[in-house]
C-alpha cells in the first residue's frame, strides 16, 4: 500500500474551482469572446491580511463561484516575496496597478467593460469579515459588458 501526501503552503492560492487568469491580454481576449466584463482582483497574497481573509470568506465560497461565471477573472498579485511571481509578471502587474488601482488599495476589486473602462471599484475588507458589500458589488456588475 502506498500513500501519497501533497503539502501546500498557507500562501498558495486556492480559489476553489475558479479560473483566475494572470495575463491581461488573455483576459481581454476572453472577455471579447465570452462577452463578459473583467473582474480584476488586486491582492498582496503574502503580506495583505485583509486579502487573505477576503479569499477565505468571499472568493472561496460556492456563492461567489456561481457569480464568477458572469466574469472573466483576473488576479493581479503584488507579493513582497520574490519567489511567488516572476519578475516579468511583476512588471506587468505594476502597469495594471498604475492604471487600474491608482489609490493602491489592497484588496481591491475593479470591473472593466468591453472598452476596458472602469465601471466599478470596491476597495478594502474589514476585520468584521462581512462580505455583503462585496456580493452587492458583484451583483451590480453582472451583465455589464
Amino acid at each position: 500500500m502506498s500513500v501519497s501526501l501533497l503539502g501546500f503552503s498557507q500562501e498558495e492560492e486556492d480559489y476553489s474551482n475558479l479560473n483566475w487568469l494572470t495575463d491581461f491580454d488573455l483576459a481581454k481576449k476572453e472577455s471579447t469572446l465570452s462577452k463578459k466584463p473583467i473582474l480584476i482582483y488586486f491582492t498582496g497574497s503574502d503580506w495583505c491580511s485583509p486579502c487573505k481573509m477576503l479569499k477565505e470568506d468571499f472568493f472561496n465560497t460556492e456563492a461567489f463561484e456561481t457569480k464568477a461565471e458572469n466574469f472573466v477573472l483576473l488576479m493581479v498579485d503584488m507579493p513582497r516575496r520574490i519567489d511567488i511571481i516572476t519578475p516579468e509578471q511583476k512588471k506587468k502587474n505594476k502597469i495594471l496597478v498604475k492604471k487600474y488601482n491608482k489609490k493602491g488599495g489592497y484588496p481591491n476589486l475593479v470591473v472593466l467593460k468591453k472598452d476596458l473602462s472602469v465601471i466599478g471599484e470596491l476597495s478594502g475588507y474589514t476585520f468584521l469579515r462581512e462580505t455583503d458589500r462585496h456580493f452587492t458589488f458583484i451583483d451590480e456588475h453582472i451583465g455589464k459588458y
